[in-house]
């Protein structure tokens, strides 16, 4: 008797437990937008009192109006998809390459001794500086863009695929040619899962890379997208308008992030990020 009235309590504690860690989340996330409120003020304040003094340093509240005004009217949710489309084109081909290239050269030496070279050269150089280069060959249209966001993608892939495939454990490998699987099933069932984790890391990362370098490279070369825009809201001296698009961009970067995140926890639930 005494230990059946033992389990309730332990249970009863433990829910109670679950139970505390969601206000404490909840607490944590209203402390950071308490701060980006109390920033947003800040910059009201600087506009309207004087602090700061200048014409392109507009109140917080015409930016708002000016944000509200651009997704009303379809023009910044236009920008945002012409954008978001030469990120993916580009982020799905720098993963792509990188996780295949990195595979290649984790289980085989020859390519590992061949490839490994090349790509450590390259990788210092960044993804903006290449841009004029690539205009030469490439002209302005959106394969430069997506060519460039694919470069930039496919050093933290390849780096993470390279890290996750040394980092699998040789007994799962060795039980594997023990049972005479082939290596290219080797490879799909049992190296590949195992470094997933490291390489979602890195897709992660590069996520966020992609956005970056899509906004510069339509800043350098653009046409159209959220890069584009604000270089000509600078040019034209509309700041509102300039600034609401940095602050789509900014929330846009953060939806892709919390997005990347729950699809981790969903197709990788055992990480336990």
């Amino acid at each position: 008797m005494t230990g059946a009235q033992t389990i309730p309590r332990m249970r009863s504690s433990e829910t109670s437990g679950t139970a505390l860690t969601a206000p404490l989340r909840l607490a944590r996330r209203l402390r950071g937008f308490l701060l980006i409120a109390a920033l947003l003020a800040l910059w009201e304040a600087s506009a309207r009192f004087g602090w700061v003094n200048s014409s392109n340093w507009p109140p917080v509240s015409g930016v708002v109006v000016a944000l509200f005004k651009g997704w009303a009217s379809g023009e910044l949710l236009t920008l945002t998809a012409s954008t978001l489309r030469r990120m993916a084109i580009g982020y799905a081909a720098g993963c792509a390459t990188g996780i295949a290239l990195g595979a290649l050269i984790g289980i085989n030496r020859w390519a590992r001794y061949a490839l490994k070279p090349i790509v450590e050269v390259l990788r210092p150089i960044p993804a903006p500086a290449i841009v004029p280069m690539l205009i030469l060959f490439l002209g302005v249209d959106d394969l430069l863009k997506v060519v460039v966001v694919a470069l930039a993608c496919f050093f933290p892939v390849f780096l993470n695929t390279l890290s996750g495939i040394a980092g699998v454990d040789a007994v799962l490998i060795e039980t594997a040619r023990t049972f005479r699987i082939s290596r290219l099933r080797t490879l799909t069932r049992v190296i590949l899962p195992a470094a997933l984790p490291t390489i979602a890391a890195g897709m992660r990362v590069a996520i966020g890379i992609a956005l970056v370098v899509t906004v510069i490279s339509e800043m350098i070369a653009g046409s159209a997208g959220l890069g584009y825009y604000i270089v000509q809201m600078q040019y034209a001296l509309r700041p509102e308008p300039m600034y609401a698009a940095i602050i789509s961009l900014s929330a846009t970067g953060y939806l892709l992030n919390r997005a990347f995140v729950a699809l981790d926890k969903r197709w990788l639930p055992w990480i336990g990020r």
